[in-house]
């Protein structure tokens, strides 16, 4: 997607953003990261990173505000929803924000400045890039045993009752 400029309006919830993060300074145990979901000009949810505090390695800033949002909402969709955050997204909440069709996701700081900071986000995203055998997480399939037969055909059996034909995303 194009860059689109800065809006007065994307500065106001960018900075709120940020004054979430900056509460992790005050509160033990957090870390600096803040996240607001916005829709039509309003805030909908906002997140703070909550990884140690409920000892979850997915509760961070952007996953916490999907969270609350789709249960704000009543549905995980959010294609009309703004991410605003505090920093450039790791992988995993990146990955949130296309999960939720979030189109249009606004961050502060690079994840160059959170690596400089002793966060892992750019190694992982270095990481992802490289062939499964070249990662540091071991990764294994049974791809021609039984086992991704009978995990496939559940798979199948969900598409099967859905009211609409599934379009394969290959």
């Amino acid at each position: 997607m194009p860059y689109a400029p800065e809006t007065p309006q994307d500065h106001d919830f960018l900075t709120q953003a940020i004054e979430l993060s900056r509460h992790a300074l005050e509160d033990e145990g957090k870390t600096p990261f803040g996240a607001i979901v916005v829709i039509d000009g309003d805030v909908v949810a906002t997140g703070t990173s909550s990884v140690v505090e409920l000892r979850d390695p997915t509760a961070h800033a952007e996953v916490m505000a999907l969270r609350a949002a789709g249960t704000k909402l009543g549905h995980h969709l959010m294609e009309d929803a703004v991410m605003y955050s505090s920093s450039e997204p790791c992988p995993m909440c990146l990955t949130a924000c296309y999960w939720a069709r979030i189109p249009r996701l606004v961050y502060a700081a690079t994840s160059h400045d959170v690596a400089v900071n002793g966060f892992e986000d750019l190694q992982f995203y270095r990481e992802l890039a490289l062939p499964n055998a070249e990662r540091s997480l071991l990764t294994e399939t049974s791809a021609g045993g039984e086992a991704r037969a009978i995990a496939a055909s559940a798979l199948a059996g969900w598409a099967d009752k859905l009211p609409f034909p599934v379009e394969p995303k290959l």
